[in-house]
Formats: C-alpha cells, sequence, structure tokens
C-alpha cells in the first residue's frame, strides 16, 4: 500500500514539475517573465478609489502609429497609394463620429526619420489641417551614437517643422517640440542583444533636441519591454547602463517632474483570458490594433481595467493605443468596418455611462492633459491646449 501511495505521490509530483517547467518555457517565449511579476502585483496608485459606472471618469483615447508606408521595401508608387489610401478613406469613413467635445476621431502619425519623402508628409499635412491627427517622429536606426542621433533628431524636426508646418515651438524658448517612438521599441539600447539603437544615454539626447514625451511601451512580447508597465511617469539616463526607463518616478498630482527626466506614456498591457492559446494560457493584450485584432468594446474595458492614470487624479483614464498602419493588413483593418463598429458602439457605451466623457486625442493633447492633471486641474482645457498650434506650412498643403 505504502509503495504505491509512493508511486502515485512520484508520478503527481513529476506532473506538477512538468507542468510548472512548461508554463516557465511559455511565459519566456513570450518574454513575459519581464513584466509579469509587475502585472500580479500591482496595487492601485490610488487604492482607495473603485470606480462605478455612476462615476465621473474623463477618459483620454490616443491611437500613435508607427507609420511606415515603406514597410516591406514597396515600389514607391505603392507607398505614395498606401499614404493616398489613408488621406483619402479616413475622413470619408470617420467624420460622422465624435466624442465627448465634439471632436472626430484623432490619429498621430509617428513618420520614421529613416522613411523619409517629402510626398508622404505633404499628403499627411494636408490631413492634419483637416483636422483629423498629427504627426511626431518615429526612428529606425542601428549601432549609433549620440551625435549621429542628436544630429538625425535636430534635423528631422526642422524639416517637419520649416517644410511641412508640422510640430510645434516652445512659446517661451522657442525650441521645436516633438513625442517620439522608438523604431524596433529598442529604446536606450534596450535589446539584450544591443541591436537597433546603440546609444545608451538616448534619453539625455531626446531632451536635448525637444522631445516632450515618449510612447514607445508597452513593447510586450518583444524582449525590451520594461518592468514597468500601465504607468505614466518621468525616467532618468543612468549612466552607463541601457534601459534606463526600467524605473522612474510616477507622475503625480502636484508634483514636478524631476530635472533632466522626459515624460514616458505607456499604453495597456495585461493578460487577456478570453484570447487563450492551447486552452489554458493567457493572451495578452498589449494595446496594439492591427489585422485580426481591431478595436472593440470587450478590449476597451480591458484598456480601463489598465488604469493607466496620474497619480491623485484616478478620474483621468489615458489610454495610449499602438499600430502599425501603413502595413498591408493592418490598413485594412484601422480603415475598414470593424474600426467604424468600434466608434459606433464606443458612442453607444457612452450613452450607457452618462457621467463618463471620452475624448479622441493626440499625443500632443495627451502629453498635455497629463500636465493639466499634475497641476491639479479636474476639467480638461482643451482651448490652452490649443493655443499652441503648428505652424503653417512652407508649401501649399
Amino acid at each position: 500500500m505504502n509503495t504505491i501511495l509512493f508511486a502515485c505521490i512520484s508520478i503527481l509530483s513529476l506532473l506538477v514539475m512538468g507542468a510548472v517547467g512548461f508554463v516557465s518555457l511559455a511565459i519566456r517565449a513570450r518574454n513575459m517573465q519581464y513584466w509579469l511579476p509587475a502585472w500580479l502585483f500591482q496595487k492601485r496608485q490610488d487604492p482607495h478609489v473603485k470606480f462605478t459606472a455612476e462615476q465621473p471618469r474623463h477618459i483620454f483615447i490616443a491611437v500613435c502609429d508607427h507609420y511606415e508606408p515603406e514597410w516591406g521595401n514597396p515600389q514607391k508608387a505603392e507607398a505614395i497609394a498606401r499614404v493616398d489610401r489613408w488621406c483619402e478613406e479616413y475622413p470619408a469613413r470617420f467624420a460622422r463620429f465624435s466624442d465627448s467635445r465634439g471632436q472626430v476621431p484623432q490619429h498621430t502619425f509617428f513618420f520614421p526619420q529613416d522613411q523619409y519623402q517629402p510626398e508622404y508628409l505633404d499628403r499627411l499635412a494636408r490631413l492634419c489641417k483637416q483636422g483629423y491627427g498629427d504627426v511626431e517622429i518615429h526612428l529606425h536606426h542601428d549601432n549609433d551614437t549620440a551625435d549621429g542621433l542628436r544630429q538625425k533628431m535636430n534635423e528631422f524636426r526642422t524639416t517637419l517643422y520649416e517644410r511641412h508646418g508640422l510640430l510645434r515651438k516652445d512659446p517661451q524658448t522657442g525650441e521645436i517640440l516633438y513625442s517620439f517612438i522608438h523604431g524596433n521599441w529598442a529604446l536606450c539600447n534596450s535589446r539584450p542583444d544591443g541591436r537597433w539603437c546603440g546609444v545608451e544615454n538616448e534619453i539625455d539626447i531626446l531632451l536635448e533636441t525637444g522631445c516632450y514625451a515618449d510612447l514607445t511601451m508597452p513593447s510586450a512580447p518583444s524582449d525590451t519591454q520594461t518592468r514597468i508597465i500601465n504607468s505614466i511617469y518621468y525616467a532618468k539616463n543612468q549612466p552607463g547602463r541601457c534601459k534606463s526607463h526600467d524605473q522612474g518616478r510616477l507622475a503625480r498630482v502636484g508634483q514636478a517632474p524631476e530635472r533632466d527626466s522626459l515624460l514616458m506614456i505607456q499604453g495597456p498591457l495585461g493578460l487577456d483570458w478570453n484570447q487563450r492559446k492551447w486552452g489554458f494560457m493567457p493572451g495578452i493584450e498589449n494595446s496594439d490594433l492591427h489585422g485580426g485584432r481591431p478595436a472593440t468594446i470587450s478590449r476597451f474595458r480591458h484598456w480601463l481595467s489598465a488604469d493607466v492614470h496620474v497619480a491623485g487624479r484616478p478620474e483621468w483614464t489615458f489610454i495610449k493605443l499602438h499600430t502599425h498602419g501603413a502595413k498591408p493588413g493592418n490598413l485594412e483593418t484601422l480603415l475598414g468596418p470593424e474600426t467604424e463598429a468600434f466608434h459606433a458602439e464606443l458612442q453607444r457605451e457612452a450613452a450607457r455611462h452618462p457621467e463618463w466623457k471620452y475624448y479622441y486625442v493626440t499625443a500632443w493633447e495627451m502629453a498635455a492633459l497629463i500636465h493639466q492633471a499634475e497641476q491639479g486641474l479636474t476639467t480638461p482645457d482643451f482651448e490652452v491646449i490649443h493655443s499652441i498650434q503648428p505652424r503653417e506650412s512652407a508649401v501649399t498643403v
């Protein structure tokens, strides 16, 4: 009897060890070891607040597009056709939708410096001047230097401002400002193999060249994902270290940013038990919009539950989404009936929760709203935000 019991215990132990080993391998295969502990043990920044459907809430939604017309190395005519399709179909499909302030859906095109052609930006500038979004800076680089990065950012921001009437100037310093998304997610040389960046002190160079916020994260399932998740915080360069943005100080009401720190705006990240693999492994909700994974109200509720906000202002929820909108497949989803259905359902969801207000915002507006929350505002002031406008283009748009 003891022999049988011992055998059963041994077999059970082996099964448990095998299951643990399998789960561990599955976690590492998707690089979840970087962020899963934070998701499992994260605590609300304002744990006393529990939202109800009747509680007032301001919800800010920004779609930040790693916009790469030359994805897949198409012919120039095909790349231009992708941009033209955006400029023609976006107003045609989405002009009929509006948020709680009457604004149409906004789209922020983070355009890669390394794919610059004036024909692309002339077209996007026209779309933005019509009121459908904004352009900011994206960059793919490899084995770069601090001087090389500095030159790229200074030259590209000047081109966007002077040639295309994009970006803005600080009204006090006159400096051209921009927000940033790093190509291949490798901000601050954060890939373990050191590829697709090369500049460990990237935060310092970004600040020096007028960057007002980074919106690269989340990058899961990439191995560049930070331990900090679902947060708005400030990161500083850590001399001699890669991935400086792996730590930072939360943005907080009444608290001024530390000197030489860069605002980091993260999108929602968590587990999605409705998207399981092998029947038991949850999927990853990483706020990525792509073909086969469009925006839906179900995903919207996940984004709300991530609870990204400025500490001390929990009723302001910031939802930063990302996509690769010029990529075939994604383009059809983002400019298709699935996205139209999401905007229609979002209107109905807002009607079911009259105390909620939702706003389509650009990256520029989202960063400005974060600063308003830090300053103690309880109601968003878009009039102040819009007092700083892009310049008029040097060419006809």
